[in-house]
């Protein structure tokens, strides 16, 4: 039996701190990580390309503004869709690949999929939605629009609480024993 989680990649400690650091901020130098971590740049070198191996850092990127772009409305979009082999990977791509989404999830309950987008006005968001309808097997979707954004800094290391934190160290060890 096991924990529940899926295959987690081989990290320790300083990985981990590595990691934080870059999810603080992506631009910091490989001379402050290792003053900050008390180890060699070339450590801090080969860690950082060991966890780009690995697939635990997918890239670096730059966290533009949707603001600055005008894409100031934000919709949160109930999708209901028809159940039929293979529906949530077929239609969850469809909807991910429609321009103006940010996010999509699926879902267990009432609803399939959730899905987060960002558009700059009305009339996109009623063109937005008629593409999802347009999907075939989506029935009926429900919007909500958000009225307020609280900033959300997406750091997933930071967030770890204890117990998951020393899950991903100590893959082996199951919650089960």
């Amino acid at each position: 039996m096991t924990n529940g989680l899926r295959s987690v990649a081989d990290l320790d400690e300083t990985d981990l701190a590595i990691l934080e650091r870059v999810e603080a901020d992506f631009d910091v130098s490989l001379e402050t990580l290792a003053v900050e971590l008390d180890i060699s740049k070339s450590a801090v070198h080969y860690r950082i390309n060991k966890l780009k191996e690995s697939g635990v850092i997918r890239g670096v990127t730059a966290d533009v503004d949707p603001r600055s772009l005008g894409l100031e409305m934000v919709a949160i979009t109930d999708v209901s869709v028809t159940h039929e082999t293979g529906y949530s990977d077929e239609i969850g791509a469809e909807l991910d690949a429609l321009v103006g989404v940010e996010q999509v999830y699926y879902t267990m309950g009432d609803i399939d999929f959730v899905v987060i987008s960002r558009v700059q006005s009305r009339e996109q968001l009623n063109a937005l939605i008629d593409r999802m309808v347009a999907i075939d097997g989506v029935n009926e979707t429900s919007s909500k629009f958000v009225m307020q954004e609280f900033e959300n800094d997406r750091r997933y290391v930071s967030n770890l609480s204890e117990e998951a934190r020393a899950a991903v160290i100590n893959p082996s060890n199951d919650a089960d024993g």
